[in-house]
């Protein structure tokens, strides 16, 4: 997929309730709010031609970064699914990539590795799937579906979903034909999806990077 036919949209529009209600996307981490991080990696890696940014406070602030920035279309905070649906009726390329703000260290070829797996399956969308600690202590693969790259023809499922009530992703992508890339081989960053839900969690990760 030529990376002109990719827009991405950082997801920008929770309540940070975890974080004490702050806005996530500006925290800072390593002296740079979390999503100008998310942002330069999008950059910098390559694979999208266009980024914009889901906000839905401080939208000046967001507006700073030099992308669009567009508020959720759905009421009262609604999740990252209104985002995905921000992105899908604003995008103007056969594509779109969805990244959350929180993870400053997402990888560089994120963008290519889901093309090619969306390609080569011929699915409908393609999801990350990574490395993740559980409550028992052992590490496992767990699809992260923040981490998305969608045809744009599921616009029309993604409104029929919202309208109906449906707020969980993981409930609407289980209704399309789904590639899932795994984030585990030698060299990848094992923090590389590790998202700060709340200031410990976003000082604990900055001591590592």
């Amino acid at each position: 997929i030529n990376a002109q036919d990719i827009t991405a949209v950082i997801l920008a529009g929770g309540r940070g309730s975890r974080m004490g209600g702050v806005d996530k996307g500006l925290q800072s981490f390593k002296g740079l709010p979390l999503t100008l991080h998310t942002l330069q990696r999008l950059q910098v890696g390559g694979g999208v031609g266009e980024v914009m940014i889901n906000a839905n406070r401080n939208l000046a602030a967001y507006e700073s970064f030099g992308v669009p920035v567009w508020p959720d279309g759905l009421a009262d905070y609604a999740g990252p699914l209104a985002g995905f649906l921000t992105g899908l009726e604003r995008c103007e390329t056969p594509y779109l990539v969805t990244v959350p703000c929180d993870t400053p260290l997402l990888p560089f070829d994120l963008v290519q590795r889901l093309a090619g797996a969306l390609t080569t399956q011929g699915s409908d969308l393609a999801m990350v799937s990574a490395p993740e600690t559980g409550k028992d202590g052992q590490i496992q693969l767990r699809a992260q579906p923040v981490f998305c790259l969608l045809r744009i023809e599921l616009l029309e499922s993604l409104v029929r979903f919202t309208q109906a009530g449906g707020r969980k992703i993981d409930a609407w992508t289980a209704q399309h034909n789904t590639a899932l890339v795994t984030f585990d081989l030698p060299g990848d960053d094992p923090q590389a999806f590790f998202n700060a839900n709340t200031l410990i969690e976003l000082q604990s990760l900055e001591n590592r990077a």
